[in-house]
């Protein structure tokens, strides 16, 4: 690596992620947002979603469930409500828990919606981590 990005990823409980990488795609409120040494300052929402990091030619996953991330420099911070590598996600529980949730879908209104589809869409970042794509 020429020139690395420093990556942490920092949840209430814990330093998840800390090291030099050479790119990082992060799940934005708004949509995927790929970062790369040299990007401009940032500050931006993060949605539940994937977050990848590339060392050499290895990518490396994780499952994050909303937060912020930063862009200071080469320093990437993203601060996590949570964040789960690979190894730490029980497949069978989050396909329990994303089929929990779309059944609720078809029979739930407001605010009991949203927070099923919240669900899903945390059950389906896991699982593409788990599974590895």
């Amino acid at each position: 690596m020429s020139e690395a990005l420093h990556l942490r990823v920092v949840t209430p409980l814990r330093v998840v992620v800390d090291a030099a990488v050479d790119a990082v795609t992060v799940p934005g409120a708004l949509g995927a947002l790929g970062i790369l040494p040299g990007h401009a300052p940032l500050l931006a929402s993060l949605a539940i979603g994937v977050l990848s990091y590339r060392v050499d030619s290895h990518e490396h996953r994780l499952a994050v469930m909303k937060g912020f991330v930063e862009v200071r420099g080469n320093t990437v911070t993203v601060l996590a409500d949570r964040a789960e590598l690979p190894g730490e996600i029980d497949a069978l529980e989050a396909a329990k828990a994303k089929q929990a949730a779309e059944d609720a879908m078809r029979v739930v209104t407001g605010e009991a919606q949203a927070e099923a589809r919240e669900t899903i869409e945390a059950a389906t970042a896991r699982l593409a981590v788990a599974a590895g794509s």
